[in-house]
């Protein structure tokens, strides 16, 4: 249901995709800063990696609140929080860089946290561009708004490189006001996003969570989107600590980031269009198998080109891993549940991804580089076979039209 004319649709959803270029490059700053920062100030070595960790915190537990205020709110006013979470996010970050030690470490993870509360507001773009198309566009309109992720893949580690040395103590420091700034100006951006305001029913109509939830198809979609943005997450955490504990360069790193970045965007040029003509569950299925590729890929060595070529078939497989989940998303709400059942979901998600970015850095740190990448393989063996049984298992779920009746 959309009340917006095409001009407003067109206007809408570049705005969102802007946006998402903007905040993906404040998010390409905390993965590209956060563990060298975490292991200058932490107290010990095993909490280099906790900010990072703390910024999935942030993204799982406010994706219910922003949840909350877009049902009650509207969309507009859930972006406009966000983004003024990343001002503190980059403001913080400046300011623990100043401080130092393990006072300056603890506010650094506090501004993690702010960064992830608009990193989890941010990835809500993608259902606010299906709320602004008609029902035959929107997994079109979701794929274009991750496409802004292209340039955020640009932006983000080319921001870290021009900022990182015009004041080199403390490090970062001038790179996090920047990083405030594109913040800043992303919430500039999405004042002018239009979005058909939210019905009386909405967050309140509808069936109730616990029979949704035990969709097969919500399953489908809520483990793969869980699995493949752990994984993701779980790998890139660990990745940048990892080439510099084997001798490569922070530029080196940060173009490694860069690929990756693009990686996991980039597909989404063609991505609605591959979930359109092959339906989510099969992109879902091609996400999964280029992330184990990826681990495997790391596994043969330790230069440079072994962590570059892993990150990048890891963004790709995230992009067909999560935007495909995302898509079935779509398929299991009504226009009354949606609100709920997008928050719930990316809640399973950010949850599930919380634990594994805490694993990641502990398993760095004590057992190396391999056992990362070793780790990786038994959930996405089980996910993999779990989907394969739920695509042949015969009748598909009623639409929620249907289910309602």
């Amino acid at each position: 249901m959309h009340s917006l004319s095409a001009q407003q649709q067109r206007s809408t959803i570049w705005r969102l995709a802007i946006a998402q270029a903007l905040a993906g490059a404040n998010s390409v700053v905390a993965y590209a800063t956060g563990a060298i920062i975490g292991n200058k100030l932490a107290p010990t070595p095993l909490l280099a990696t906790l900010p990072l960790s703390i910024f999935v915190v942030g993204m799982a537990l406010c994706t219910l609140p922003a949840g909350a205020i877009a049902g009650r709110y509207g969309r507009r006013a859930a972006f406009l929080s966000g983004a003024s979470a990343g001002v503190l996010a980059g403001l913080l970050a400046m300011v623990a860089t100043f401080v130092g030690g393990v006072d300056g470490f603890w506010l650094f993870c506090l501004s993690t946290f702010f960064g992830g509360a608009y990193a989890a507001v941010v990835l809500s773009f993608r259902f606010a561009a299906a709320d602004a198309v008609a029902p035959e566009r929107k997994a079109q309109a979701l794929s274009m708004v991750m496409i802004g992720g292209v340039a955020a893949g640009v932006v983000g580690p080319q921001l870290v490189t021009w900022t990182m040395d015009l004041r080199p103590e403390p490090l970062f420091a001038v790179t996090f006001f920047a990083q405030a700034a594109v913040a800043a100006v992303s919430g500039l951006i999405l004042l002018g996003v239009r979005l058909p305001k939210p019905v009386a029913a909405e967050g309140r109509g509808g069936r109730p969570l616990a029979v949704i939830v035990r969709q097969p198809r919500f399953i489908a979609a809520a483990t793969c989107g869980a699995i493949s943005y752990t994984l993701m997450n779980f790998l890139m955490t660990a990745a940048p600590l990892a080439m510099h504990m084997h001798g490569h360069s922070t530029a080196s790193s940060n173009l490694g980031l860069q690929w990756h970045v693009i990686a996991m965007f980039g597909p989404s040029f063609f991505t609605g269009r591959f979930i359109a003509r092959f339906g989510a569950e099969r992109v879902m299925m091609l996400g999964l198998l280029l992330i184990g590729i990826s681990a495997a890929v790391g596994l043969m060595g330790r230069e440079v080109m072994h962590f570059w070529w892993t990150l990048t078939l890891l963004g790709l497989g995230w992009n067909f891993g999560f935007l495909g989940a995302s898509a079935l998303v779509l398929e299991c709400h009504s226009d009354a549940e949606k609100t709920r059942v997008q928050s719930l979901n990316d809640f399973i998600v950010f949850g599930l991804m919380a634990l594994g970015s805490f694993v990641s850095g502990g398993l760095l740190s004590v057992f190396g580089w391999n056992t990362v990448l070793w780790v990786s393989f038994p959930p996405l063996a089980i996910t993999v076979v779990a989907l394969a049984i739920l695509q042949f298992r015969g009748k598909p779920d009623p639409s929620p039209a249907e289910a309602v009746k």
